[in-house]
């Protein structure tokens, strides 16, 4: 009796996880779907799950008449160079914090993400007024250091957490063989906490990559814009073509989910070391 109201209740844990997966996903299947879709099928036969007839004209569309593309490029170019900044940055800080100052350290990590209790259009005109001071506005390196400012105080509290878990022994067995600090931090410390600079740069590089607001708000070129704002760009039109909104959806979405399905096995390793160790 007991093997089977286990085997019934696996059952039912495994048809509610099936369903709860459908349900996730339908929304990013039906993009999908609807980019492919032929001409005036969206607006005829709205409700129609299957094409009628297969076509690519939308992201032909979108890529080549809209130039889509040069806007996933400055996105890609803004969130990559975020990312490996906040990388540098809070990697050191995250490392001299614990090493260095353990206990003004934890007052100012904790100082650091409080930048996160207020929200960000609260921070919008000062944000606007400072860039504008310093000559960058509508520039992509203005809003970079835009993003720094938010993702850098979180990647360092982050941070923290995982250099803790670096034995102090292993430094002082490194000192021992003649390396400096530097070549103890870059060659001995940094490779243990590997899954956990992973995991801070993807949630930096994601963040940078949806961010809508400011790059709204600082960016007024058409040629600088990203992709968030191309894309809200189109539904801000006089006729909202629905196949073109799908397509350059898809081009938006489906690159970081493909990504942060390669290297989730990554972020889930390094969050679970990092409470272990």
């Amino acid at each position: 009796m007991k093997k089977k109201s286990r085997l019934y209740l696996d059952i039912a844990s495994h048809l509610i996880l099936i369903i709860s997966t459908i349900i996730a996903i339908f929304p990013l299947v039906w993009i999908i779907v609807s980019s492919i879709k032929g001409k005036g099928e969206l607006t005829q036969f709205p409700t129609r799950f299957l094409p009628h007839t297969f076509t690519l004209e939308y992201f032909r569309h979108v890529i080549s008449d809209l130039h889509f593309i040069d806007n996933i490029c400055n996105s890609l170019l803004i969130a990559l160079c975020s990312t490996l900044v906040a990388t540098v940055i809070s990697s050191m800080a995250a490392y001299g914090i614990v090493r260095f100052f353990p206990k003004l350290g934890a007052i100012m990590s904790r100082l650091l993400v409080t930048t996160y209790i207020f929200p960000p259009i609260l921070l919008a005109i000062p944000y606007s007024i400072a860039i504008s001071k310093a000559g960058l506005s509508n520039s992509l390196f203005g809003l970079m250091i835009v993003y720094l400012s938010f993702s850098v105080p979180y990647a360092v509290w982050l941070l923290v957490g995982f250099f803790q878990t670096v034995p102090i022994g292993i430094e002082e067995a490194a000192r021992i063989d003649g390396a400096n600090k530097f070549v103890t931090f870059y060659k001995v410390v940094l490779p243990i906490v590997a899954p956990g600079i992973v995991a801070t740069a993807i949630y930096t590089f994601i963040n940078a990559w949806n961010e809508f607001l400011y790059a709204l708000i600082l960016l007024n070129d058409t040629s600088k814009m990203t992709v968030a704002v191309a894309l809200r760009s189109l539904n801000g039109s006089e006729i909202l073509d629905w196949g073109d909104m799908m397509a350059a959806s898809v081009i938006v979405v489906l690159p970081s989910i493909i990504f942060f399905s390669i290297i989730q096995n990554k972020i889930a390793s390094g969050l679970s070391e990092g409470s272990v160790k």
